[in-house]
């Protein structure tokens, strides 16, 4: 119980294998007496017999995964005993069998009756039967069987994929899944090497013998003194006894490693399939039975011993048939009602499924980067994303449900808001997107492309040119990060849709901790909630943070009680966040570069509201309006160029409606109203537009 305990704490603290590495290691060095080797071959011989049933009892391979690891340990340990007893037989051979340990000399006196004649045409058929059947075969099977498995890892992952969009498994089923056909190509590549630590040791077995019996002769008849034969006699034994206390060791763990890599994985051992699969057919054992009793009746034969096994193998048959007929008595309709429940069973809203706010769909090609297994960093980028937009804007963006779909190509992925989708690219694993900011110095080898979230072209090269790219001025990032700064684009674009009346409310509910009587007055007294998320959506769709709720809140309340409609609300939330919106406009410059209106284009605009009042689309003349768009781009554009932020602006009442025709046409450009500058913000006008 004690030793128990003690191999499961060196197991718990992870000392345990580097502590047998040691003491294996030592054992080439360090001379042992001949009780060590005892207990050292005892214990070989055992772990040997441990990992032949562990793997015999092994229900498929995956239950076994460290079995390359100990195959490797193992072969270590055989070798360092090689060693060691290799010393001590050399050192004192002269002395006679007993010179290297009870087991040795029992291997060499018993087993081959001390002829050791013998010893050599049986240690040569151990050889013979583990190198050129057992060794040689498992390692053609496992270089076939690795090479196979990785040939259908991507079948398998396609396979998942389908059962994930069939609705057969869920998410976490098809990642659980995922991880086992990769960690079964880990293995069976693993097991091709381990392979080639049998095989070398198989032939290390060899040469150890034929080393130790031409340097025992040496040393005994030079060094010692000893007649040929005598030498002969001494050295032969206990070398041969050596090689079978190794050999036989070596024997097991080589059919251990051939019976692991010709199974296949299921729910029962080796013994249970082998009965099943061998014993199952009343059929064959019939036959061989009726086959076996005919040889059996031959005059020279062995009568009793081969009738017997015919009237054994008759019996296990008769056994066989029968025993489907006492399980053909049991009633039926249990497994009729099974498959005619699900006919019965109405359709209900469990399988409508509920709508993703924010969904993404990737390619089979694409799994690999939102499986943290194969150290996928997408999921890691997108929460980076989460965190930030949620920060910036003040409320919290709701999760990314991301799943695959075969019906994309392998490396095209998909980002929907409600189920519609809103940007749509594609991306290569397996490489680097080397994006032009503007200004480069030279050309790379790679697939020419655009970059999705700022439309700036690029190119997608191999990782390895990755310095050479940044060496000639191009910004280089991976797949995961081109795909979250799409996403992040994208849900800046549309912001408004990510709020709705439960983050709202949530909104309210966490400013009423910090002031209740605030929250009070204005929902639902001063208005109802269903214009508070008007007027938050409106402010977002202007890229106009939420942060600051209480002040929101506060210009909601004081003008509510005058107006209900959601484009006055707006304006005078706009007016008391102004310094919030110059800031994230300008930072913490005193003096704002603007854009103005013409004087007669302004009146023109204003009597346009007046008549057709604010709602798009903008109720101006197409010429006039192509005009102003026009030089309303050139200015901007300019500005771009040289590093300023572009704003507009224009009197409170056309405000909006001048907003809403640039937003989506120039979405660089900033539309303020005088009223929304702050006092002590001093204005410089670098253009005006209509004159």
């Amino acid at each position: 119980m004690n030793l128990t305990a003690t191999l499961g704490g060196l197991a718990r603290s992870g000392l345990g294998t580097p502590v047998l590495l040691v003491v294996i290691l030592m054992t080439m060095f360090i001379p042992l007496p001949p009780f060590i080797l005892d207990l050292l071959f005892t214990f070989n011989i055992a772990l040997s017999l441990v990992v032949l049933l562990a793997v015999v009892y092994t229900q498929k391979p995956l239950d076994l995964a460290v079995f390359p690891m100990v195959l490797l340990v193992t072969t270590l340990l055989r070798l360092a005993l090689n060693v060691a007893s290799s010393r001590v037989v050399l050192l004192h051979g002269h002395t006679g069998a007993a010179a290297a340990g009870k087991v040795i000399e029992a291997f060499g006196a018993f087993v081959v009756g001390g002829n050791y004649t013998v010893g050599l045409v049986v240690f040569t058929i151990l050889i013979i039967i583990n190198f050129v059947v057992v060794t040689k075969g498992a390692e053609r099977i496992s270089e076939v069987s690795a090479r196979f498995t990785l040939d259908a890892l991507p079948g398998k992952q396609m396979a998942i994929d389908a059962d994930l969009n069939a609705g057969s498994i869920d998410q976490d089923q098809a990642k659980r899944r995922r991880a086992e056909v990769v960690q079964e190509a880990d293995f069976y590549g693993s097991m091709d090497g381990a392979s080639k630590f049998v095989r070398g040791d198989a032939i290390a077995a060899i040469l150890i013998l034929f080393i130790n019996i031409l340097g025992g002769l040496t040393v005994g008849t030079l060094q010692h003194q000893l007649g040929l034969t005598e030498a002969m006699q001494n050295y032969t034994l206990l070398t041969i006894g050596d090689g079978l206390v190794a050999q036989i060791p070596a024997l097991l763990l080589s059919t251990a490693a051939a019976i692991m890599v010709t199974r296949n994985s299921d729910t029962q051992d080796m013994g249970e399939q082998m009965i099943s699969q061998l014993f199952g057919s009343t059929q064959v054992l019939f036959i061989t039975a009726g086959i076996i009793g005919l040889l059996g009746l031959i005059p020279g034969m062995p009568h009793l011993a081969f009738l017997s096994l015919a009237l054994v193998a008759g019996y296990l048959a008769w056994r066989i048939h029968h025993k489907p007929q006492i399980t053909a008595q049991v009633p039926a309709e249990p497994a009729r009602t099974e498959t005619q429940a699900p006919e019965a069973q109405e359709v209900g809203w469990d399988d409508v499924p509920p709508l993703d706010t924010i969904g993404m769909e990737v390619g089979y090609r694409l799994i690999s980067l939102v499986d943290r297994n194969q150290n996928g960093q997408l999921l890691a980028r997108i929460k980076g994303v989460r965190k930030k937009l949620s920060q910036e804007l003040g409320f919290l963006i709701p999760p990314v449900h991301i799943r695959d779909n075969l019906n994309l190509a392998p490396t095209t992925y998909r980002i929907t808001l409600l189920g519609v989708t809103v940007a749509e690219s594609e991306v290569f694993p397996d490489r680097e997107l080397a994006i032009n900011p503007g200004q480069v110095y030279g050309d790379l080898a790679g697939a020419s492309t655009v970059d999705p979230a700022f439309q700036l072209p690029a190119v997608w090269i191999d990782p390895s040119l990755r310095e050479q790219a940044q060496t000639l001025g191009y910004t280089v990032v991976d797949a995961s990060t081109v795909i979250a700064t799409h996403l992040n684009q994208a849900l800046l674009h549309h912001t408004p849709r990510l709020l709705g009346h439960e983050e709202t409310q949530e909104l309210l509910d966490r400013l009423s901790q910090a002031a209740p009587r605030l929250v009070q007055d204005l929902v639902p007294k001063t208005l109802p909630l269903r214009l508070v998320v008007k007027v938050l959506q409106s402010l977002l769709a202007e890229r106009v943070p939420i942060r600051d709720l209480r002040t929101i809140a506060e210009s909601l309340a004081e003008h509510g009680a005058r107006s209900q409609d959601p484009d006055v609300l707006t304006r005078a939330a706009r007016v008391a966040l102004g310094r919030i919106i110059i800031q994230n406009i300008n930072g913490l410059e005193q003096e704002l570069p603007v854009i103005t209106l013409d004087r007669n284009l302004e009146q023109i605009l204003h009597r346009t509201v007046q008549v057709g009042g604010e709602e798009p689309p903008m109720p101006v003349e197409p010429g006039l309006a192509e005009r102003l768009h026009r030089a309303l781009l050139e200015t901007t554009q300019q500005q771009d160029l040289a590093g300023q932020p572009a704003v507009l602006l224009v009197s409170d009442g056309i405000r909006a409606m001048v907003a809403r025709f640039v937003r989506h046409a120039i979405p660089s450009l900033y539309v303020l109203a005088y009223g929304e500058i702050p006092e002590d913000k001093r204005l410089k006008v670098i253009a005006t537009v209509g004159k």
